[in-house]
């Protein structure tokens, strides 16, 4: 991960190591990618390059489990909870990013969820079916997190 570069086959596990400056610039040098479409699994992001970020991310991870997407429906629902229960909607759209004005894919709450009706993701393609994902709450960046679509059969 020298190259701040991401294959298809690492473990998302891989992009923690990255710190929060390298994460930026990979997403920054990223394009929109795909539309989304399928099952994600996901990984929250949080103090990325620290010796804490794996452990966040295995507590975090038993409460989020990932997205599922609907690319022809535009819509994306959030996995909660060990079982996968599927809960917290938003509408998907691509459009120009807060961070840096380059296209992403939106991942838009508000008028979707009453208790996410603030945030907005921003998800762009930095490998072969990974995204990387900024997270907004109230038009202030609060977290990153990191989705991996399941490989197709």
């Amino acid at each position: 991960m020298t190259e701040n570069t991401v294959t298809e086959n690492q473990d998302l596990h891989a992009l923690l190591r990255l710190s929060g400056r390298e994460l930026d610039d990979l997403f920054r040098r990223s394009p929109a990618g795909a539309c989304p479409d399928g099952s994600a699994d996901g990984l929250f992001l949080l103090a990325p390059g620290t010796p804490g970020g794996p452990l966040l991310a295995r507590l975090l991870g038993l409460g989020w489990r990932g997205k599922e997407f609907d690319a022809g429906a535009g819509t994306m629902v959030n996995r909660i909870l060990p079982v996968g229960i599927r809960a917290v909607r938003a509408r998907v759209r691509q459009e120009h990013s807060r961070f840096d004005g380059g296209m992403c894919h939106v991942l838009d709450y508000s008028r979707t969820s009453l208790i996410a009706g603030r945030v907005r993701d921003e998800i762009r393609e930095v490998a072969p079916g990974v995204y990387l994902g900024l997270v907004y709450w109230m038009g202030l960046r609060v977290g990153r997190f990191a989705l991996r679509f399941q490989a197709s059969a």
